[in-house]
């Protein structure tokens, strides 16, 4: 399972950082400093601008809209890099 880090702008317009732990298929566990989980993202393969939460998602949909855009660009540097 891949970890890494991403810093994204909240709703006060102050950077966050954020934990995020790759766990299958497009399934991504959101982490905030504390180490406790605040949600769950799954990105559509087909349409990458569409994604699935949990439930139990603890963020609001504009900051859940650029951690999805931050994963994104995380994986397109590392094929990059590959």
């Amino acid at each position: 399972m891949e970890q890494f880090r991403i810093e994204v702008a909240d709703n006060k317009a102050f950077g966050r950082f954020l934990n995020i732990k790759a766990i299958k298929n497009e399934q991504y566990q959101i982490y905030n400093d504390q180490q406790e989980r605040i949600g769950t993202i799954e990105i559509d393969n087909e349409d990458r601008q569409h994604y699935r939460q949990s439930l139990d998602c603890k963020v609001d949909l504009p900051l859940l809209n650029s951690i999805r855009d931050s994963i994104l660009l995380h994986e397109e540097q590392e094929l990059a890099i590959k």
